[in-house]
């Protein structure tokens, strides 16, 4: 199973458990960090997947810069055994030969074990989309609830500053397509009451204009108005929690909206921010858009990630065939 002769990366790693801060993950999270840019998620799910491979190996006496490509197609067994979803494989599959791809090119490997494999083929999932019924019943019950902890008899500060942040969160994720962990993290200076866009920093640190609607400008200046009655004005981000963050959580604004569509009479399974994205980039383009344009707004550095949503386009050339072609009714 073990290579003999391969190099180590920086010292020895523990011949058992994981690798250590000094050893090859490390050198590849660095990587990872200052020359592409990656952001704290992805180099999260990088370390928990190659740990995860590491404490395989460990358990049968290897090492992770030793792996050889046996060792790599019985780690992905194993995953099978565990009943984890293809889509989750081949994520573990890519982390790993990223791993040793770069081992392989900085010299601590003669050899890339991870080349010749290939992982487990799986579908592409159309991404779940909101009607733009749905998408307005939940912007509409946002404002109502807004609204009433605000015209409350003894208004609670922190409660109206919640449900104004909740309407906020909605209008923003629908106006401006923005991934969770950008808007959550935006700072406080991303945003002005009466802006027209929003300075967001994106994946790899690169930032991107999104212009705002006249809706999510109202919404954030309602929000802005409560941040301040809350005495939250010195905060750094635009959305503080007393959380160790110092900002709302991934995690706190998808449950907030999991509440938001229980009150809209919404299925709360059917909605996350992520389908709130999918809802701005689909209805763009069922409307009209560019996929060029949507692809600018979502932040994708490559269209062929913005053509999952080329099923929509194929649809609207269909009808505009039919609708327009001289010769459709004949």
């Amino acid at each position: 199973m073990n290579a003999p002769g391969a190099p180590n990366a920086s010292g020895p790693p523990s011949a058992s458990g994981p690798p250590s801060a000094s050893g090859p993950l490390a050198l590849f999270l660095d990587m990872q960090a200052v020359e592409r840019g990656a952001g704290r998620n992805t180099l999260d799910a990088y370390r928990r997947d190659l740990t995860d491979f590491a404490g395989f190996l460990a358990d049968r006496g290897g090492r992770l810069i030793d792996a050889d490509t046996a060792a790599i197609r019985a780690f992905l067994a194993e995953l099978s055994k565990r009943g984890l979803k293809s889509t989750t494989v081949a994520r573990r599959l890519s982390a790993v030969r990223q791993f040793y791809r770069f081992l392989f090119a900085e010299g601590h490997r003669p050899d890339d074990p991870a080349a010749v494999l290939e992982g487990p083929k799986r579908g592409r999932p159309l991404p779940k989309v909101l009607s733009v019924e749905d998408v307005t019943r939940l912007i509409e019950t946002a404002h109502r609830l807004a609204g009433e902890a605000a015209g409350a008899e003894a208004p609670s500060r922190g409660e109206v500053l919640r449900r104004h942040r909740v309407a906020v969160i909605v209008e923003l994720l629908y106006a401006t397509g923005l991934r969770v962990s950008e808007l959550v993290g935006l700072p406080a200076g991303a945003a002005r009451a009466r802006g027209d866009t929003i300075l967001v920093t994106g994946k790899g640190r690169k930032e991107r204009l999104v212009p705002l609607s006249e809706p999510a400008k109202a919404a954030m200046a309602a929000f802005l108005d409560a941040r301040r009655a809350a005495g939250l004005d010195a905060s750094r981000w635009l959305f503080p929690s007393s959380g160790e963050s110092g900002h709302v959580t991934r995690q706190q604004a998808a449950r907030d909206l999991k509440d938001l569509a229980a009150a809209a009479g919404i299925d709360s399974k059917a909605l996350s921010p992520h389908v709130l994205r999918h809802a701005f980039a689909s209805h763009l383009l069922a409307f009209g858009a560019d996929l060029r344009v949507v692809q600018t707004l979502l932040g994708h550095a490559d269209v062929s990630t913005t053509q999952i949503y080329t099923h929509i386009l194929d649809e609207r050339l269909k009808s505009m065939v039919r609708d327009l072609h001289p010769l459709a009714d004949e």
